[in-house]
């Protein structure tokens, strides 16, 4: 019996992952009173911005909090110009993929959260994967947005279709020197409105592990 609840305490604590949906539980997060993107939800997540910038975001199970690492396509078919990703109110990119983390003490606290008051958190840590700027692959760019956040480009401004593996968890190491806690939030957004610019581009696929 010790055994059999040793094996199942194991489980549960390593099983996360899986596809996620882009069919339900997404809502849209504005960041300006006066713009937002267009995003389409069903087996991809379509997403249009003309001059805009906003956030589509989800809430993740309990079952995924441990997740350490993921995989996803994505595709760029109109694509801003090349930014500097560092630069604050200068920093569009086509598409970043948020992976939202708390602390393991407080996940079960804040896991019914909203975005705008996880990001205002000095306990919370944000990894933004990004397709746009110039940067080398995998260089961590502290957000010029606040100290619990980088961006870590993977794509350079451009367009094409990409699949994509991250290791969530020795990007954590690198970019904040601790482990990550529970992986409560993921998030997709577009930003063309420093540029001007139209970006037309999906996601699907993505998948936790």
């Amino acid at each position: 019996m010790r055994m059999l609840t040793l094996a199942a305490t194991l489980f549960a604590s390593t099983a996360a992952a899986g596809p996620v949906s882009f069919s339900s539980g997404w809502q849209e997060q504005r960041l300006s009173l006066f713009s937002s993107n267009d995003y389409t939800f069903g087996q991809q997540l379509s997403m249009v911005s003309d001059g805009a910038v906003s956030i589509a975001w989800t809430r993740l199970p309990q079952a995924e909090w441990n997740a350490t690492g993921a995989s996803w396509n994505w595709r760029v078919d109109q694509s801003v110009p090349a930014t500097d990703l560092s630069r604050k109110g200068g920093d569009d990119r086509n598409l970043s993929v948020y992976f939202v983390f708390v602390p393991q003490s407080v996940a079960a606290e804040l896991s019914g959260q909203g975005i705008r008051s996880l990001l205002g958190r000095n306990d919370v840590r944000v990894m933004q994967y990004a397709w746009g700027g110039n940067h080398g692959r995998g260089t961590i760019i502290p957000s010029p947005y606040g100290q619990g956040g980088v961006t870590i480009p993977l794509r350079q401004a451009g367009s094409g279709s990409h699949s994509e593996s991250v290791d969530l968890a020795a990007d954590h190491q690198r970019a904040f020197g601790t482990a990550p806690g529970a992986l409560v939030g993921l998030a997709v957004s577009g930003d063309s409105d420093d540029t001007d610019s139209v970006i037309r581009a999906a996601i699907a696929g993505l998948t936790l592990r």
